[in-house]
């Protein structure tokens, strides 16, 4: 089993839709795949049709009071399922400080899926909490989007360095660029200088309102619009993190 979070210290720079987007892919390729929705603004849920079942589901999870696989349900989409998110996944932290090794709760939850998905996906809420850390711990990859901009690249390199003074392994970061607008110089400037670096892919996802247009077919993107440029732009992505981390 794989498991990759898709995670940014920042919030609104595309994590829940890149999740998504590339979550299908994977599953219409055959790869049996399960989004893990982390986020208590529950927007993977949203975008997939799913609610909790049971009243604080999530707290119920991560208290041990509830079986993860009970709380995984299908989506309308062959391969690909969803556990969904609610409000009281805000508690996260409290809840995970409150028991045992309370960074590697979610490795052992995650561990009692290893026979069942080939692909798991967690869309994370941003920040730095135990809850990430909990994350940075379980999954084998970490892909952070980025804007090119000075604030989103300054939250990948505070990332990076939590990640060396916390002895987390940096070599499971990796970027790639998200919401690029072609006409800003200063987006091409910051592509050009991190391409340099080997934790970035080479292919990123461009600032188009087709994106936005997921939120009111609450649908990923290449169920409704397959031949446009940004579900181009995604399956060229795919390509190359299925290469590297798959």
């Amino acid at each position: 089993m794989v498991t990759i979070a898709f995670y940014n210290l920042k919030g609104g720079v595309g994590k829940t839709t890149s999740a998504i987007n590339l979550a299908y892919l994977a599953a219409q390729e055959g790869y049996k795949t399960l989004i893990w929705d982390l986020d208590p603004q529950g927007s993977t849920s949203f975008y997939l049709g799913a609610s909790t079942t049971v009243k604080n589901e999530s707290k119920k999870v991560l208290k041990g009071d509830l079986d993860l696989a009970e709380t995984i349900q299908p989506t309308l989409y062959k391969n690909l399922y969803v556990i969904p998110s609610d409000l009281s996944a805000r508690h996260a932290d409290v809840l995970l400080s409150e028991g045992k090794q309370s960074k590697k709760r979610l490795m052992s939850l995650l561990a009692s899926l290893k026979d069942s998905f080939y692909l798991v996906i967690i869309d994370s809420p941003p920040g730095i909490s135990l809850l990430h850390d909990n994350i940075f711990n379980a999954v084998n990859w970490i892909l952070l989007p980025n804007i090119p901009t000075t604030l989103s690249i300054r939250s990948y390199e505070t990332v990076a360095n939590y990640f060396t003074e916390h002895e987390f392994n940096k070599e499971k970061i990796r970027c790639f660029f998200n919401m690029v607008d072609s006409r800003k110089n200063l987006h091409h400037e910051t592509m050009g200088f991190f391409f340099q670096n080997t934790q970035f892919f080479k292919n990123f996802i461009p600032y188009l309102s087709d994106i936005e247009k997921m939120g009111m077919n609450e649908a990923p993107l290449e169920t409704f619009a397959k031949s446009s440029y940004a579900a181009k732009c995604y399956r060229d992505l795919w390509a190359e993190i299925k290469k590297c981390c798959l």
